[in-house]
């Protein structure tokens, strides 16, 4: 099982915690998302995911990840 820690823009209230830990966790092997919009931090749990799908369920949530 795999932690790994994202940054996120634009991020800053409680439905912009809740649309991206809905995208986020549909992912395929994500068992587990904790979206701070306080930090613009998530942390996503799991296995078999990629950087590029947590990238891609974060946009379409209507967000980028940092660089």
């Amino acid at each position: 099982m795999a932690t790994r820690n994202y940054t996120v823009t634009g991020m800053s209230c409680g439905h912009c915690k809740a649309a991206v830990e809905q995208e986020v966790g549909a992912i395929e092997g994500v068992t587990a998302v904790e979206a701070t919009p306080a930090t613009g931090t998530v942390v996503v749990t799991g296995e078999g995911f990629t950087d590029e799908q947590v990238a891609a369920a974060v946009d379409e949530a209507g967000y980028d990840l940092a660089d």
